[in-house]
């Protein structure tokens, strides 16, 4: 294991974020902060309780996971596409340094930082409504399994992406969609019988109420369908990552 070559590129990238510490944390931060004063104060104080739950400590989960899933891939794909763009991936190629030390790098970046801006959205959630974690472990393990795995799909898609404006499709198109519809700011038990047959097959559901299992220890879907769907989704994004190395899709040439 190179040690020295994984902490190089790991710090590089945290040090890349502190540069830009207003895009990265100031921004989500405001914007998360916003969707508490509009959702959970405003009208979270209009609306009953979901299972319990008042609905302002309800869309905690959902908002963190909706921050954890753009971030993610935002960070990952910048951090690869950033050295193909500069045409500094050649060195990173000719080195010394295996696949898993690269991703060990990159990956960890992004998903250290996505971990960190969690955090601090969690407790700035608690400025704006009370509510308590039934579960902290398994809230860790949320944050961490999805942050990795959203990370690896972000280096996918940094390496397939040819101009600035494609990093920003997957994240602002299909995830942030995916995770307004996917049950973040409402229970699916809410929706007519249709339309609660339809959302399943959405998969950002099974993360978003998994992760709000783990807060509250309430869940419209089982919670091992949503650990066991994350998990398969990490060994594909590991399975297409070590097909881009071995055949150096867009990496040379």
């Amino acid at each position: 294991m190179n040690f020295f070559a994984v902490r190089a590129i790991y710090m590089f990238e945290l040090a890349r974020s502190r540069r830009t510490l207003l895009q990265s944390i100031a921004a989500p931060v405001i914007s998360t902060s916003l969707y508490f004063i509009v959702f959970g104060s405003a009208i979270g104080g209009r609306m009953t309780t979901i299972d319990g739950v008042s609905y302002g400590a309800f869309i905690v989960p959902g908002l963190i996971m909706l921050t954890l899933l753009t971030e993610s891939v935002s960070n990952a794909s910048f951090g690869i596409y950033l050295p193909r763009f500069t045409g500094t991936i050649y060195e990173l190629l000719s080195a010394p340094v295996s696949v898993f030390e690269v991703l060990l790098g990159y990956v960890g970046a992004a998903a250290t930082k996505s971990i960190i801006l969690g955090v601090i959205i969690l407790g700035t959630a608690r400025i704006f409504v009370p509510f308590d974690i039934v579960h902290p472990v398994w809230t860790g393990i949320f944050l961490v399994l999805i942050s990795v795995t959203f990370s690896l799909f972000g280096f996918i898609l940094g390496v397939w992406a040819d101009g600035f404006e494609k990093l920003q499709v997957v994240p602002l198109m299909i995830l942030s969609p995916l995770t307004f519809l996917g049950g973040t700011f409402y229970s699916i038990d809410m929706l007519p019988p249709p339309w609660r047959t339809i959302v399943l097959f959405n998969p950002v559901v099974y993360l978003v109420n998994g992760f709000r299992w783990a807060f509250y220890g309430i869940a419209d879907v089982t919670v091992a369908v949503s650990l066991g769907l994350t998990a398969i989704f990490m060994i594909v994004c590991l399975g297409v990552i070590a097909w881009i190395f071995k055949t150096g899709y867009r990496l040379r040439g």
